[in-house]
């Protein structure tokens, strides 16, 4: 097993994207540090690290939509992570299923799950 700090941060962080395990959906990116990493692996639930509040927070914990851990894929250079997962919910803050819901062209492609003001 690769343990986390064999890991490649940078800063302290390592990019993660989470993608659906079985529609293989890309549902957002967003950054681990080691503690993040661990409490990942340890509770199967995935954790994050929150640059704008400074703080470790775990997917889900106010809105309900946690990511449930099936496999953490390590990219031949350790310095990112892919997280298979199962999404409840949506994994975008704004309410939609993914976090890349619409095209350059501003284009919406997603699906809106939930109301964010009913959530936060």
């Amino acid at each position: 097993m690769i343990k986390p700090d064999e890991l490649k941060y940078d800063n302290g962080l390592i990019q993660a994207i989470a993608q659906d395990n079985d529609t293989k959906e890309v549902l957002m990116c967003a950054f681990m540090n080691r503690e993040a990493v661990e409490r990942t692996i340890d509770t199967g639930i995935v954790h994050y690290w929150s640059r704008s509040r400074q703080s470790l927070w775990k997917k889900g914990e106010s809105s309900g939509h946690m990511q449930k851990v099936i496999e953490i894929r390590v990219d031949c250079d350790m310095d990112a992570l892919l997280l298979l997962v199962e999404q409840a919910g949506g994994a975008c803050h704004t309410g939609y299923r993914s976090c890349f819901y619409r095209t350059i062209d501003d284009k919406l492609v997603g699906e809106k799950v939930f109301d964010p003001e009913d959530v936060y």
